[in-house]
Order: structure tokens, then sequence, then C-alpha cells
């Protein structure tokens, strides 16, 4: 190996591989999700604010969406299954 780096022995099954590998796909897949909604909520906000259209719903909705986003993006809470995360 290069620059004296030694493989370490795999300490998981082929099948927990495959559970995780499942995981990580299903977890870009809810990420881009997550972002597309809180892209398209962000633009009907600043639609909405330039043309003077009052909308209490799309207020609610934006300010739940957002908070939620960034409390889900700021690694408090991860996905998935396993070992519990302890933060940073």
């Amino acid at each position: 190996m290069a620059d004296g780096q030694v493989s370490v022995a795999p300490t998981t099954t082929a099948q927990q591989d495959l559970v995780t590998a499942g995981q990580r796909r299903i977890n870009v897949i809810w990420e881009i999700t997550q972002a597309s909604v809180t892209v398209l909520i962000t633009s009907a906000a600043i639609y909405c604010a330039v043309k003077d259209i009052k909308s209490e719903v799309l207020n609610f909705a934006f300010i739940a969406i957002i908070s939620t986003y960034y409390a889900r993006t700021n690694h408090t809470k991860v996905g998935g299954i396993g070992v519990p995360y302890d933060g940073r």
C-alpha cells in the first residue's frame, strides 16, 4: 500500500454493508427532497413578498420548513439506524 498504510480487517458482514449502503442511498434521496422543498418554499415566499401577496399559510409553511431544515442539517439529528450520534 502507498505511504505505509495497512488495511484493517472488516468488522461488518456483507449484509450489514448492504443495509448501510441502502440507508445512504435513501438519505441522499431524502436530503435532495428536503433541499428542493426548501428552495421552492423560499422562492414562493420571496415572490409573494416582492409582489406584495399576503399568505398566512405560506408564511407558516416557510417558517416551519426552514426551521426544520436547519435543525436537521446542523448535524444534531442524523438519519438511519445504528450507533447513536453523540454530536461534535
